[in-house]
């Protein structure tokens, strides 16, 4: 930023419900405050999102608004919803106001529209960002409203769109795989000799990813194969005829350090949500995506580029089996040369500087 720009002196950042949205935007919430320690952050969600937890804890002003969805077919709530909307209209409107803001960004969920149609009345700039290949239905309708979009993948069709990558949090840009693993591996009991898959379903876990790889403890123990198995919060599996003391079958419920099981791991097996795509492509860590087979199949877009390149492999949920896991997966993890060529095909295409370059489209915007 030039020194004769005006400085940004407070922003609304509109984003909850799921980590997918509150992940870019905290990571780009912590870019702003680098740029600029005095602009004054706040954080529009939504009541009963992570964003409760998750904002605070980043030191953030968080302020809630009813979570108004918009109505999928006609009932009751549908006929509640223009009186509702209209209120979470108004109640952003007022938070905007209160905390003087020059722009509002929006990273989709249920706050985003109110926010942008707020922002729209009080004519003030906005910014879009999608974290997704297939828009989200916030986005697109922000996007209506401003030429600053910006989407993480190369597959996100918005009006005005530049590709800037996924914001993602200092420790996983910066993190050096290599010099982290020593650590890492003490930190979780494994071995420095053996090849280590991770396996994780996510921030909530996924029983279609776990249970056949927890079936297939006894493969990966005689392939010499160590396994770190993040199974999401409740969705604990039991391993049987599977590890013993010389190849270690570390299960966890949770890892509150993603960058240390990152950096233990020579392979990951993981769904393909919008941050799990862009983090391992950025630390150039090579992928087994397993995509969620509901929804509108935006998770096979989010690895299309990576796996095109060459950084990950793609197979479908029904088609994730023990069979599939000796065919596939226990002879990838142990190809060192593959899994090199993997790591440097993934790594191109990931954004380390999405961060930074949205917080400049944002100070732009309100310039």
């Amino acid at each position: 930023m030039s020194s004769s720009s005006p400085a940004l002196q407070s922003v609304v950042l509109a984003g909850g419900g799921t980590a997918g949205h509150i992940s870019p935007l905290l990571a780009t919430a912590d870019a702003l405050r680098r740029r600029d320690p005095n602009v004054r952050i706040t954080v529009l969600g939504s009541h009963g999102g992570l964003e409760e937890t998750l904002v605070p804890e980043r030191g953030y002003d968080l302020r809630l608004i009813p979570k108004v969805a918009f109505p999928r077919r006609p009932n009751a709530a549908a006929a509640r919803f223009p009186l509702a909307f209209r209120g979470a209209i108004a109640q952003t409107a007022d938070i905007i106001g209160e905390v003087d803001a020059q722009v509002v960004a929006g990273f989709g969920g249920y706050v985003s529209p109110p926010a942008f149609l707020a922002a729209r009345k009080l004519k003030l700039p906005m910014v879009v960002h999608d974290g997704n290949a297939r828009a989200g239905l916030a986005t697109r309708l922000g996007s209506r409203f401003t030429p600053y979009v910006a989407t993480a993948f190369s597959a996100t069709k918005l009006p005005h769109a530049q590709l800037l990558g996924m914001p993602l949090r200092r420790e996983i840009t910066t993190l050096d795989r290599a010099a982290l693993r020593p650590e890492a591996l003490r930190t979780f009991g494994l071995r420095d000799d053996l090849p280590t898959l991770l396996v994780t379903g996510g921030s909530s876990g996924a029983v279609s990813v776990n249970e056949p790889v927890a079936a297939s403890a006894a493969a990966f123990r005689d392939a010499g194969v160590q396994v770190l198995h993040v199974t999401g919060k409740g969705k604990e599996v039991q391993v049987s005829g599977g590890a013993v003391a010389d190849v270690p079958y570390v299960v966890l419920p949770y890892a509150d350090r993603m960058d240390l099981a990152y950096a233990a791991a020579d392979l990951v097996v993981t769904r393909a949500g919008g941050n799990m795509v862009t983090e391992t492509s950025t630390i150039g860590l090579p992928a087994v995506f397993v995509p969620l087979p509901i929804g509108n199949g935006e998770q096979r877009l989010n690895a299309a580029d990576v796996v095109a390149a060459g950084g990950a492999l793609l197979v479908d949920n029904a088609d994730f089996t023990p069979d599939y896991l000796a065919r596939e997966v226990i002879p990838l993890v142990k190809d060192p040369q593959r899994l090199a060529s993997m790591a440097s095909a993934a790594r191109a295409q990931g954004h380390g500087d999405a961060d930074e370059r949205l917080a400049e489209l944002i100070a732009g915007a309100a310039r």
